[in-house]
């Protein structure tokens, strides 16, 4: 499988218009979201004030491992996670800009509100 689409920024969905190459980026972001496991795993992360071992999320998620890794694979080709390897477990945490591109994306109450004022 190809690596998803990842630019630089995204346009909010409330922009007056997308183009193509944010509008690609979105459904990607979109997509890497769209399985509850993958959420919780962004959650997991999220909130762990270290790198998650992807073996401390198989019981967790009740996945097999195989599992899991694939749905850890989708997330950093997405560009929400990064990948660190230490021996032969892989360690993840939340890429830096993953947090604003999902705020800029979805931010649709925020650009009505100043579009109103």
């Amino acid at each position: 499988m190809d690596a998803l689409p990842v630019i630089d920024c995204c346009a909010p969905l409330g922009a007056a218009s997308l183009s193509t190459e944010e509008a690609e980026a979105g459904a990607a972001l979109f997509a890497a979201l769209s399985d509850p496991a993958r959420v919780r795993i962004v959650n997991f992360v999220a909130t762990s004030d270290e790198p998650v071992c992807a073996c401390h999320l198989i019981e967790p998620l009740g996945l097999a491992q195989p599992t899991v890794s694939h749905h850890l694979k989708r997330l950093v080709d997405a560009g929400l996670l990064e990948r660190e390897q230490r021996g032969k477990w892989a360690y993840f945490s939340l890429a830096p800009e993953a947090g604003t591109r999902l705020a800029g994306l979805v931010d649709l109450a925020r650009d009505r509100e100043e579009a109103l004022r």
